[in-house]
């Protein structure tokens, strides 16, 4: 199955990230490899010392808004931008329990 690169707006954090999508979001943000855009944030929590790199992550994890369909401008990779649909998109990660998107919403409404 061929993943989809999607393109947006600005930076938010993706629900197709693997820690809170910080750096998904990134790579969607500027166009750029997910893949590699992951081991680039890693090495740079590595070097600035880990405690100060984590802090920085999760800061912005908790500053970044969760991707929405009105920020998903299309996909690239194969040969131009094209229209996609949040729900396509959104279909990529498995139907089961996102204990990220629970965690985002407790959070949000105080609990």
């Amino acid at each position: 199955m061929k993943r989809t690169n999607v393109r947006t707006k600005r930076w938010t954090r993706s629900p197709r990230g693997e820690i809170f999508g910080v750096a998904t979001g990134l790579a969607e943000w500027r166009g750029l490899n997910p893949e590699m855009t992951r081991v680039i944030v890693f090495l740079l929590v590595i070097f600035s010392g880990i405690v100060p790199g984590i802090i920085i992550y999760f800061l912005l994890a908790l500053i970044l808004p969760m991707q929405s369909e009105h920020d998903i401008i299309g996909t690239y990779g194969d040969s131009d931008t094209v229209d996609v649909h949040f729900e396509e998109v959104k279909e990529e990660k498995s139907a089961s329990y996102d204990k990220e998107r629970d965690w985002d919403e407790r959070f949000r409404e105080g609990k």
